[in-house]
């Protein structure tokens, strides 16, 4: 769980299991925000926690945009910005971690098959690390849940998103989902009509236990249960296990005196 809150994570330690075992980190992120700096220096602290961390993956985050030019471009700098970082680490002045060794961007599928432009940009900013995009669709009709990028809903089954989406197959490159479980269905769809897409489910498939959510877990745990079994029939599609943390659960482990 990424949190500014080091001081409370700090209340916590754990001798590391199976130290020797080489670890891929698949998601993690980078920003430098007023209230929240999470970067090199960061990122190092946790991969020298005892475990054999060699190589990590960065997720987009909406971090170092470009200010100028069209705004579908903008998130080129976000690439650029971690192909920076990773060629840092790539020195091995800061240790082995191979850190940001995949990079995986941020494109608006909706824009079609003019998608094509910024994922070529994009490709080009950083050709040996690069692999594919997530674009969240994360929609509920509750306004307490909200959703990353405040997508519309249904933008899976949207005419232009998957003209967007054809175009991830045309290039090779992978997409990753992050939505919640209600959503679930939608991803089994989008993955039967690309089996040629490689995609990668975030956080779980986001089971919602927050909102209007709360106190059903047995019913959240079912949807969520019968959509993740049915996703199961796509070859295409890998899941990453984290986000379990996130208040979006409504553990409310957050909220604990010590992690």
């Amino acid at each position: 769980m990424t949190t500014p809150r080091t001081d409370w994570l700090s209340l916590t330690t754990e001798e590391a299991i199976e130290p020797d075992l080489p670890i891929c980190d698949p998601h993690h992120h980078f920003w430098d925000r007023p209230d929240f700096r999470y970067m090199l220096d960061e990122l190092l602290v946790d991969t020298g926690g005892g475990h054999n961390i060699t190589e990590t993956v960065f997720v987009e985050c909406s971090a170092m945009y470009r200010k100028d030019g069209p705004e579908s471009m903008s998130p080129v700098g976000e690439v650029e910005f971690v192909n920076g970082i990773a060629a840092q680490a790539a020195s091995g002045i800061y240790g082995e971690t191979n850190v940001a060794a995949g990079i995986v961007g941020y494109a608006d599928l909706s824009l079609g098959t003019e998608v094509q432009e910024v994922l070529e940009a994009q490709i080009a900013s950083a050709p040996e690390r690069y692999r594919g995009i997530r674009n969240s669709t994360c929609w509920d009709a509750s306004p307490e849940i909200g959703g990353y990028k405040n997508p519309p809903k249904g933008l899976m089954a949207d005419s232009k998103f998957l003209e967007g989406f054809a175009v991830l197959d045309k290039l090779g490159l992978t997409f990753d989902a992050w939505h919640y479980h209600t959503q679930l269905p939608e991803l089994v769809e989008l993955a039967q009509a690309f089996p040629n897409v490689t995609i990668i489910l975030d956080h779980l498939g986001g089971p919602i236990g927050i909102g209007p959510y709360v106190n059903k877990h047995d019913e959240m745990f079912r949807d969520w249960q019968n959509g993740i079994s049915a996703l199961a029939s796509c070859e295409n599609v890998n899941v990453k296990l984290g986000g379990t943390g996130m208040p979006l659960g409504g553990y409310g482990w957050h909220e604990r005196s010590a992690p």
